[in-house]
């Protein structure tokens, strides 16, 4: 990714404030803003953490505090975030594209502390770029997905059961749906207990962990194309506003309103 300006030093307008920028997108959600702390919580897919000033800490369930610049998260892995205030790069990728396998070449000079793959190096100038360029009306995704390729290619690909990737394909496009698991499970030929069984192996999470991101994703892209919290949790199947943020503090560890109080440039499509 050597065509992506290497800089070493914040833009001299971020100095003041620094706003978030959002990408959902073929596959990926994105997001690279200010954070403080994040309590406990666990995501419903895998994710690459890039501190894209300067390092961060990280702990596992179970663990200690560590420093690292990046890190690399199981899906389901419970833990914890101290950021300081300075923007974070977090990267989901959706098991219909690619598995945890596709993000750990993103991450260098690595070691496994409690499951996790934190590295004191990685794609920090490519991020940097990305989030430095925000305000550019051309601002463009395309890189991103570069980037993941170069992932995928990098590290191959996990083969996933084809009845459990068709479910994972229709929760992906009806992230709103809440039919019983065993509705979903039949239409795949299994049973509820065997298509939950293979669901957790396979995804790293269960069934309804996994729907419950999937809703959570488009109440986010709800919120990025301009409703409120309100309306954005009723499109997605949260039953009220308060549901979805309790949901989103169990999945990012902070209240809503630190990630999305004030959006960047903003890509909320998906494909």
């Amino acid at each position: 990714m050597s065509d992506i300006p290497s800089l070493y030093k914040r833009a001299t307008q971020d100095k003041a404030h620094f706003d978030a920028l959002w990408d959902i997108h073929n596959g990926k959600t994105f997001f690279t803003g200010p954070l403080y702390y994040n309590a406990h919580h666990q995501h419903g897919a895998p994710v690459f953490l890039a501190g894209i000033y300067g390092s961060f800490r990280l702990r596992m369930q179970g663990g200690d505090w560590v420093g690292c610049r990046t890190a690399v998260i199981p899906a389901g892995a419970v833990h914890e975030l101290e950021i300081g205030g300075d923007p974070l790069t977090v990267l989901y990728i959706e098991p219909n594209v690619a598995g945890i396998r596709a993000l750990t070449p993103l991450s260098r000079h690595t070691r496994e502390v409690n499951g996790a793959l934190v590295g004191s190096g990685g794609e920090l100038a490519f991020m940097r770029a990305l989030y430095e360029d925000r305000y550019n009306s051309e601002w463009s995704a395309e890189p991103l997905d570069d980037l993941l390729g170069f992932g995928k290619r990098r590290s191959g690909d996990a083969q996933t059961d084809p009845r459990i990737a068709r479910a994972v394909e229709f929760l992906f496009e009806h992230g709103d749906d809440l039919s019983p698991v065993a509705v979903l499970a039949e239409s795949v030929g299994l049973s509820a207990s065997r298509f939950q069984h293979l669901f957790s192996e396979q995804i790293g999470v269960p069934f309804r962990r996994y729907r419950s991101w999937n809703r959570m994703r488009l109440a986010i892209r709800e919120i990025i194309k301009g409703h409120n919290f309100t309306d954005a949790a009723h499109l997605a199947g949260f039953s009220d506003s308060a549901h979805f943020s309790h949901d989103y503090r169990k999945t990012f560890g902070a209240a809503p309103t630190i990630s999305l109080k004030k959006l960047a440039r903003l890509q909320p499509q998906e494909s």
